[in-house]
C-alpha cells in the first residue's frame, strides 16, 4: 500500500509541479498575453471595420453599375423604337412605290408589281440585318438604287415620255441579283 500511496504522492506532485509551471509562465507572459487579446480584438475590430467600408464600397459600386445599365437599357430601348419606326417608314415608302408601279402599268400582271416590291423588301431586310457597317451602308446603297430606278420609271410612265411596256430600268437591275 506504501506502493500506491508513494506513487499517488508522485502523481500529486507532478500535477502541482506542473501547474506551479504553467502558473508561473501565466505570470510571467501576462502582459504579453494581455497585449496579444487587445491586439486580437483590434485586429478584429479593424477587419470588421474594413469589411463594413468595403461593404457600402460594394453597394456603391452596384448601384452605380445598376444605374448605368438601366441608362443603357433606356437608350437601347429608345434606339430599337426608333429603328422599328423607321423600318416602319421604309416599308410604307416600298408600298408606296409598289402602288406606283402598278398604277404606271396598269397592264402589267400584280405579280410583276409584287415581284418588285418583294425585292425591295429583301433588300431592306439584307440591310437591316447587316451587322457590318460597311456592308449595310452597301446595301442601303443597292436599296436607293433599286428605289430610285422603280420611281424613274414609273415617272417616265406617267409622264409619257416612254412608250415602253415595262419597266426596263427595274427589271435590269432585278436581272443583276
Amino acid at each position: 500500500m506504501t506502493l500506491i500511496k508513494s506513487w499517488l504522492i508522485s502523481a500529486v506532485t507532478l500535477v502541482n509541479t506542473i501547474k506551479e509551471i504553467n502558473l508561473d509562465w501565466r505570470s510571467q507572459n501576462q502582459d504579453q498575453i494581455a497585449r496579444l487579446k487587445q491586439a486580437q480584438i483590434l485586429a478584429e475590430a479593424a477587419l470588421s471595420a474594413e469589411l463594413a467600408k468595403k461593404a457600402v464600397q460594394l453597394a456603391h459600386d452596384i448601384d452605380l453599375l445598376k444605374t448605368k445599365n438601366a441608362t443603357e437599357l433606356a437608350m437601347y430601348k429608345t434606339k430599337c423604337q426608333q429603328d422599328l419606326q423607321d423600318y416602319k417608314q421604309y416599308l410604307a415608302a416600298l408600298n408606296q412605290l409598289k402602288h406606283s408601279i402598278q398604277n404606271s402599268y396598269a397592264h402589267l400582271p400584280e405579280a410583276v408589281a409584287f415581284t418588285i416590291h418583294h425585292h425591295a423588301k429583301q433588300l431592306l431586310n439584307q440591310m437591316w440585318e447587316a451587322d457590318d457597317f460597311s456592308e449595310k451602308m452597301r446595301l442601303e446603297m443597292q436599296l436607293i438604287n433599286f428605289m430610285a430606278a422603280v420611281h424613274e420609271d414609273a415617272r417616265l410612265q406617267l409622264e409619257g415620255g416612254q412608250t415602253q411596256r415595262l419597266p426596263e430600268r427595274t427589271l435590269g437591275l432585278l436581272q443583276l441579283k
